[in-house]
């Protein structure tokens, strides 16, 4: 195989250095390595927006309105994170802890168009009603 004019990418998700886990002779071929900081609250809080204003998007299709606390978007962001998977997991928990929750209000007609729907980070769960 030719891997002239190649760019390989390699990830991975050491615990600690590269040098503890390779051998010098692969680390001696690999020209850079570049470390990722953890992220942070603000980080995971910005991530949970986008998430978020992507629902509200979809929402807004049906013209209902999604309005989000800044306690729901906290707890979304602290249930969402995972150590080892970082926040892989904030997708599937705004699916499941919002927008599960809301196509069943849309299906049993609690949420009709022209609805706002208010999240809140109650005590529990969220807290989730239609108006």
């Amino acid at each position: 195989v030719d891997f002239t004019n190649s760019v390989l990418i390699m990830t991975s998700n050491l615990p600690g250095e590269p040098t503890e886990y390779f051998k010098p002779e692969f680390i001696n071929r690999v020209d850079d390595i570049i470390r990722f900081r953890s992220l942070t609250e603000d980080d995971l809080r910005h991530i949970v927006d986008i998430q978020v204003d992507q629902l509200r998007s979809r929402l807004a299709e049906r013209r209902i309105t999604l309005d989000v606390t800044d306690s729901a978007l906290a707890r979304i962001a602290a249930e969402g994170f995972d150590p080892a998977y970082g926040a892989r997991p904030l997708k599937r928990v705004i699916q499941r802890e919002i927008g599960d929750r809301i196509a069943v209000m849309i299906l049993e007609g609690a949420a009709v168009e022209g609805a706002t729907i208010t999240v809140d980070g109650g005590e529990g769960s969220l807290a989730i009603r239609a108006a």
